[in-house]
């Protein structure tokens, strides 16, 4: 009994390390992609390459389980953490009356219509709410936020990444010609980039095609607009509470340390250095999530989700649009940035 005691803590490293050794592996590489491909994206290139390779993970799924949950789980949380080094609760005031209530209309118009129309769909609910939090605020750091909030299962993870990427890209040849079309000012173009595209790369491709001025306010706008990943992971976290949770775990300790970072002073190199690792981090997480994923359950969700996706990007768009009229001078205050 004394000589083999030791044995199974010895397993227990080795197959802890075996996950995570796979998770990093694949995530330095998705990261990698990243910055040769950056509208595709490392998160996109980490979940896609762990659902393509998770038949092999699945069939060792005891040696690389626990490891893939550590990055799954902590290693998300951290990241989201580190999310918030790059932003300032400063940036919701500075962006002004003009563009907060398009960018509040348009994540209500979300969210609103995720529940309504993913249910008329039959989009379970977990795959709704990931697409619909996705699609409202920043695309797959708020997936990654709001994934332990709703303890979402990882088929429903890939499949909302994929989602999102897949109208970021649309956005992005399609806007700039909707907005020269419409005859919009490189300032409200901006504002219609900021809140109608996700992630920041995607933000800065569509605005980039208008114009520097574009890309200037479509920045402020997007870094503003994912501040609402504070209220909308906390109001998640509230309803899928689970009975006897103590009131004071209704804050994901991820989530206050989001809301920290946001309003340390932290310098402008500081914050994006930890943006960067923040990024690599999420990549980490999401090749575990894609070699969790069970690909016949993303072959059975079949394309409903995929249209959820189609309709709430459409309903951005079209709520960016109108609340740009009836807010009179779209656009943000010269000298923001």
């Amino acid at each position: 009994m004394i000589d083999t005691a030791p044995a199974p803590v010895r397993r227990r490293g080795t197959v802890h390390s075996a996950g995570m050794v796979a998770a990093v592996t694949l995530g330095l590489a998705a990261t990698a992609l990243g910055l040769l491909f950056p509208l595709v994206g490392a998160p996109v290139f980490a979940v896609a390459g762990g659902v393509l390779l998770s038949p092999l993970a699945r069939r060792h799924d005891a040696g690389l389980r626990p490891g893939l949950d550590l990055a799954g789980g902590p290693v998300l949380q951290l990241s989201v953490v580190l999310l918030g080094a790059q932003l300032s609760l400063g940036e919701v005031l500075t962006v002004g009356a003009q563009s907060l209530p398009v960018m509040l209309g348009t994540l209500g118009v979300c969210l609103l219509l995720a529940w309504a129309l993913g249910r008329r769909l039959g989009v379970p609910r977990d795959l709704r709410t990931l697409i619909g939090v996705g699609t409202g605020i920043c695309g797959a750091s708020a997936i990654a936020a709001a994934t332990p909030a709703v303890r979402a299962k990882s088929d429903d993870v890939a499949y909302a990444i994929s989602t999102i990427f897949l109208f970021n890209v649309v956005a992005v040849l399609v806007l700039p010609q909707i907005g020269h079309a419409l005859g919009m000012s490189q300032e409200a173009f901006g504002l219609l980039a900021g809140t109608a595209v996700n992630d920041t790369s995607s933000v800065m491709a569509a605005a980039g095609a208008y114009g520097p001025e574009a890309v200037r306010h479509a920045v402020v706008v997007k870094l503003a607009r994912s501040l609402m990943i504070i209220p909308v992971v906390l109001a998640l976290s509230a309803l899928n509470r689970a009975p006897g949770v103590r009131r004071i775990s209704l804050v994901p300790w991820f989530l206050i340390g989001f809301l920290v970072m946001a309003v340390l002073e932290i310098p402008a190199g500081v914050g994006e250095a930890l943006h960067r690792v923040a990024m690599l981090l999420i990549a980490v997480a999401m090749a575990a999530i894609g070699l969790r994923t069970d690909l016949a359950g993303l072959r059975r969700a079949g394309v409903r989700p995929l249209l959820l996706g189609l309709l709430l990007w459409i309903a951005v768009v079209l709520t960016s649009l109108g609340l740009q009229h009836v807010v009179p001078g779209p656009g943000l205050p010269a000298g923001l940035l």
